[in-house]
C-alpha cells in the first residue's frame, strides 16, 4: 500500500494555492499531480487541515460487540451451523452477516466449526503411498520398465 504524502508538501502546496497560484501550476511546481492538489485545498476548505485519512481496514469485527452471543450458542449447542448462526443472529440481534463473517469470527476467536469429529484412518484402503513406493505408477508399456 502506497504512503500518503506528508503534511509538509501539503501545506506547502495549499499555501501556494492560497497565496493566488493556480492548481495546474501548483502541480506543477512541487511535482504532484493536479487531482492531489484541488483535494488537498477542498480539505483546508472544509475541515481546516490537510491532514492525511487514516488508510487500511479498521480492525475488529461487526461480531465483535454479539461475542458472548454468538460463543454461548455454541456451547449451548456445538452443532450449529453457519448459516444457523447467521439466521439467529438476524433474528435475535438484528445483525445482518454472511457466513464468511461468522466463520471468520470464529476462526480468530480459535473456535472449530466441524460439525462431526473426524474418522479414522481407513485399514482397508491406502491414504498415502508406502515409502517403498515413491515414484510414479509403472505401467508395463512405459519406457521405464524396460
Amino acid at each position: 500500500m502506497g504512503r500518503p504524502y506528508s503534511v509538509d508538501l501539503r501545506e506547502r502546496v495549499v499555501a501556494a494555492l492560497e497565496s493566488g497560484m493556480s492548481t495546474r501550476q501548483a502541480a506543477a511546481r512541487f511535482s504532484v499531480s493536479i487531482s492531489a492538489v484541488g483535494e488537498w485545498g477542498r480539505l483546508k476548505r472544509s475541515q481546516g487541515d490537510v491532514q492525511p485519512a487514516k488508510q487500511g481496514k479498521p480492525s475488529g469485527s461487526v461480531l465483535d460487540v454479539h461475542r458472548e452471543f454468538i460463543l454461548g450458542v455454541l456451547e449451548a449447542k456445538p452443532d450449529t451451523t453457519l448459516e444457523e448462526m447467521v439466521e439467529r443472529l438476524a433474528a435475535e440481534r438484528d445483525v445482518r452477516v454472511v457466513w464468511t463473517t461468522v466463520w471468520k469470527f470464529l476462526d480468530r476467536h480459535g473456535q472449530t466449526h466441524k460439525k462431526r469429529p473426524p474418522m479414522p484412518a481407513s485399514s482397508s484402503v491406502p491414504t498415502s503411498r508406502s515409502p517403498a513406493n515413491n515414484g510414479p505408477a509403472s505401467s508395463p508399456n512405459s519406457p521405464r520398465s524396460a
